[in-house]
This record gives structure tokens, sequence and C-alpha cells, in this order.
């Protein structure tokens, strides 16, 4: 069985990884990337990867914690206490400017989902059952939680749509059944990297962004969304810098997708670090 210790190092940095990996991915609609800014004034490419560095420890820190758990609101408030000391921290990096805080709730509730099944050395354990144990988390409340009223909720209360929080309740759906499919089916067809690509525009094809939303209203979304589908379906991905500009020029940026494209990546890695860790005991046995 793997220690808690090394369980917990394991998952964080496949987190840090895996929204490195995000960030990295480019050329990206309205986003962050290697290229440029996207829509984003206040934020750098830079900034991004220490950022994501800079959350290292907090997921160590709710991998540690959830090992041997079980879904509880105890678990679901420690989570939470850990994750507002991460925000913390991701804020005296970015000098208060918002780069991963969506991102530290999907990723923090996967990282505690994993050191649930993995730490009890469940083989069982697949991409589904992450995002179940995920979601079951999720719905236990944190009792407290500061208010603050986000444009995420500003954006869920105008138009009526899910937000992240939904999201992780329910699952992940938008993982389970757009950019996860997408990912592994595009792997057995392409590459790694257009994977990713494919993933996201999935998301982006398919999610209520409330990033989007906010930026631009319904209109925006509807945009987004079926520019995400056209380039998905014709599969030229060449399109993408051309889709930058217009998203740029709208001030669209598809933040929510980010994240989940982030957290779609980690899912994968975990379970493929978790199956390499079982044929590695077998062999050696």
């Amino acid at each position: 069985m793997i220690d808690a210790y090394q369980l917990s190092s394991t998952l964080a940095e496949l987190a840090v990884s895996s929204l490195i990996e995000e960030v990295s991915l480019t050329p990206k609609p309205g986003l962050v990337d290697r290229n440029d800014q996207g829509s984003h004034d206040d934020l750098t490419y830079h900034m991004m990867i220490e950022s994501a560095q800079s959350l290292r420890e907090t997921f160590y820190q709710m991998a540690f914690e959830s090992y041997g758990e079980k879904p509880s609101q105890y678990l679901r408030e420690r989570i939470g206490e850990i994750g507002r000391q991460g925000e913390m921290r991701m804020f005296q990096v970015t000098k208060g400017v918002n780069t991963h805080k969506g991102a530290i709730w999907s990723l923090g509730l996967i990282t505690a989902a994993a050191a649930i099944h993995c730490g009890a050395c469940d083989e069982e354990t697949d991409e589904e059952t992450l995002c179940f144990t995920a979601g079951e988390i999720a719905r236990y409340e944190d009792r407290f939680i500061p208010f603050q009223r986000t444009n995420g909720m500003k954006a869920i209360q105008k138009y009526g749509v899910l937000g992240a929080k939904a999201e992780a309740q329910l699952a992940f759906p938008h993982i389970r059944h757009y950019s996860l499919p997408e990912f592994k089916s595009s792997l057995q067809r392409y590459n790694y990297e257009i994977a990713k690509f494919r993933a996201l525009l999935a998301l982006m094809a398919n999610l209520d962004d409330t990033c989007l939303l906010h930026r631009g209203g319904m209109e925006g979304l509807i945009f987004a969304k079926r520019y995400a589908k056209k380039v998905l379906n014709n599969g030229n991905l060449e399109e993408l810098e051309d889709m930058n500009e217009q998203f740029v020029k709208r001030h669209l940026s598809p933040g929510g997708s980010a994240d989940l494209l982030a957290a779609t990546i980690y899912i994968y890695k975990i379970c493929q670090t978790q199956y390499a860790h079982q044929m590695e005991v077998v062999t050696t046995t």
C-alpha cells in the first residue's frame, strides 16, 4: 500500500503539472498561453505558472487529510479550510489577481477523492469513480465559507445556469460526458497535445461557462459554443489563432472550460499513475 506521504506528494505534483499543462497549451481562444494574455489584461503566462506552483502545498495537505477517510462534512470543511489558505497563498503570489480559485475547488475535490481511493488500494478506481466521489464530498455544505458575491454567482442568478459548485456536486458531468471521452478517443486517433485541444473545445461547445456569460452575456456564450463546435467538428486546429483574435475582440474568456480541462488532465494522470503503480506491484511480486 502506498503511504500517505508518498501519495500526497504524487497527487500534489500531478495537480500542479496539470495546471501548468493547461496554461501552456497554445494557442487557446481568449485564455492565457505561451503566445499572449488572451482577453486578460491582468494576467501573464509567468504569473499563471507561479500561481500553479504556489498551490503544491495546498494539494498536498488536501490529499494528506483525505487519506484513509470517507466523504463527510468534516472532510468537506477541512478541505475548504485548506483551500482558503491556498487562495491566500495564490493572492500573495499574484498580488491580488484571481488565477486559480476555480481550479483549487475542482482539483481539490478530485485530490481528496483520489486520496480516499488510492490510499485504500481500491483496484476498481477509475475516472468515473473519482468524479462521483468528488461529487459526494462537494454535496456536503461547508458552514465556514465566508459569503462572497462573485462574478460567477451573478451570472448564475442572472441567466439561470449551473456554476462550478453545481458542476462538482453533480460529479463533473461535463468532464464525464464530454471532455474525458473526447480526450481519450483523440489519444487513439491523434496525439497528446491534440487530445488536450479537442477536450477543451468539447468543454467550450457544451458548458454554460459563467466566465463567458459574465464577459459577453448570453450572446457571447452562444458565439463561443458555436465557434468551438465548428472547430471541433471540422478538426482544423489552425483556426484556433483566428478564434483567439475573435475572442479577444469580444473580451471573451472560457475560464470555466480552462479549469475543467485542467481537471480532465488531472483525472487522466491519476488513473494512469495508479495503473502503472499496480502493474509495478504485479511485476515485482
